[in-house]
């Protein structure tokens, strides 16, 4: 139906974009709740027009079956209205799942990667640690925002244990599927 679709909003200018403006509008597109605040109004002016046909056909019909008033009048059919409302709808409940599938993604990201970890400037002189980008070593990048290199060293361990976990599951995964037998001193 009308506004349904994924295109720009009605009254919106129908002329080349500029660059600029072309940037936001693909970036309000990738943003969940940008393009629900943008879908809300829709939705709203779509309920109160499918309750406005409804209301309509619903006298219409009244006094068709009082026999006050015959078919002669042309309204607007209310299955193309609901037809709209659900689209939109629809479009809502993708937005939705979106952003909780993004803060799902971004608190385990937190938790498996608390801090972050700074690169290397490319021209900043100093002591060995600072040319390296090491946190915490005199001359390097270490702040409130970053690990200090002695809570760095866990951390990493940790991602490497995860990583050994994950490549000795996968092991022995295949191996079952396979129905080869693990190697001798255990994987």
């Amino acid at each position: 139906g009308p506004g349904a679709g994924p295109g720009p909003p009605p009254g919106a200018a129908q002329g080349p974009a500029l660059p600029a403006q072309a940037a936001t509008a693909q970036a309000q597109d990738f943003d969940p709740v940008q393009r629900f605040r943008l879908l809300l109004p829709q939705l709203k002016e779509s309920l109160q027009t499918l309750m406005k046909v409804a209301a309509q056909n619903l006298v219409q019909n009244s006094s068709i079956d009082n026999g006050q008033k015959s078919t002669d009048g042309a309204l607007q059919r209310f299955d193309k209205s609901l037809e709209e409302f659900y689209a939109l709808c629809d479009q809502l409940e993708l937005c939705l799942r979106l952003a909780h599938e993004c803060l799902a993604q971004s608190f385990d990201s937190a938790k498996h990667a608390p801090a972050l970890v700074p690169a290397a400037p490319k021209a900043e002189g100093g002591s060995l640690g600072g040319s390296l980008g090491v946190p915490g070593v005199p001359g390097g990048l270490g702040g409130t925002e970053s690990l200090p290199y002695t809570q760095y060293l866990p951390l990493i361990k940790a991602q490497i244990a995860g990583a050994k976990d994950i490549h000795n599951a996968l092991l022995e995964g295949t191996n079952k599927i396979t129905g080869r037998l693990p190697p001798p001193g255990g994987p």
